[in-house]
């Protein structure tokens, strides 16, 4: 089930455009519309997001970079302004197969990633795909590899990830609601009227369940995550920005050193004070870092 033109209307009626001023450009999947950002010319800037997010966390980005870089911003099937199909099965491999035909579509080149949370392993499956369309990396609190065995993500896919977490999270929208909130450094960054940008794109149980689906992955998706992982010599020798929020609940600085050990020729900044979602919390400080790797 696709959502009707009146549905999305409704949901795009509620964006304080003074925030999110951006002109929404859609891409028919099987399965549904994709809404993307695409603004300003030059060398692409593709910007992944993970959960319960949507491009609207990248809108300080795409003011911030879209005078001088071409920025695409895209929200995955289940999130923000795309459809929300109750047919589609929200695993971030699918994710992924998706952002490649959005590529394609658009005949990107020399990409620049820009990617955090889910959208580590979403976006940079393509990267490992087709490393030769790649030109630098920004990476963010996020992963790439199997976290199969290690406690700290066992538990928490198993507990919000099962089902009694995951019927609060379809019933109240608990991962906005809640763990959004939990996963700020500082809480009081996470506004009223920002968070009412996440919220209200997941209207009803049928909207959350991308949302419900991304906990249960961290580990269900281990298989998936390992096969990346076995690519990873396809970018170690990209330029890499590693910008990381060191308050954040779910990658620690564990995730960090794996990163470093990674890359060849790479930059890590760290913040102290941020937590996990480090588009609304660090952009001031990032977009100057940014500026200077791109």
């Amino acid at each position: 089930m696709k959502n009707s033109q009146t549905e999305i209307s409704k949901i795009a009626s509620k964006i304080n455009k003074d925030l999110y001023p951006f002109e929404s450009n859609y891409f028919e999947t099987e399965f549904g519309k994709i809404h993307y950002v695409d603004e300003g010319k030059g060398q692409p800037i593709v910007m992944v997001h993970g959960n319960p997010t949507w491009s609207f966390l990248y809108r300080h980005f795409i003011n911030g970079l879209s005078d001088k870089y071409r920025c695409i911003a895209i929200d995955h099937l289940g999130f923000g302004l795309s459809d929300k199909p109750n047919d589609f099965d929200y695993l971030p491999s699918s994710h992924a197969a998706n952002l490649e035909k959005l590529i394609t579509h658009l005949k990107l080149k020399n990409i620049v990633f820009v990617v955090q949370d889910w959208g580590g392993p979403i976006g940079l499956s393509y990267a490992l795909n087709f490393p030769k369309n790649v030109n630098k990396l920004v990476i963010m609190n996020t992963f790439l590899w199997s976290v199969r065995g290690d406690k700290h993500y066992e538990f928490f896919s198993s507990f919000v990830g099962g089902s009694f977490v995951r019927f609060l999270i379809l019933r109240f929208n608990f991962f906005a609601n809640v763990i959004m909130k939990a996963a700020y450094g500082n809480k009081k960054l996470l506004t009223k009227e920002i968070h009412r940008h996440y919220k209200f794109p997941l209207a009803n149980s049928v909207d959350r369940m991308a949302s419900g689906v991304f906990p249960r992955e961290i580990i269900g998706s281990s298989d998936w995550l390992a096969a990346l992982w076995e690519k990873r010599e396809n970018i170690k020798d990209k330029p890499a920005l590693i910008l990381w929020g060191m308050k954040d609940i779910a990658f620690r600085e564990k995730e960090l050193d794996t990163w470093q050990s990674l890359f060849t020729n790479s930059k890590t900044t760290q913040f102290p004070d941020a937590g996990h979602y480090l588009q609304e919390e660090s952009y001031e400080a990032i977009l100057i870092e940014m500026g200077k790797f791109l």
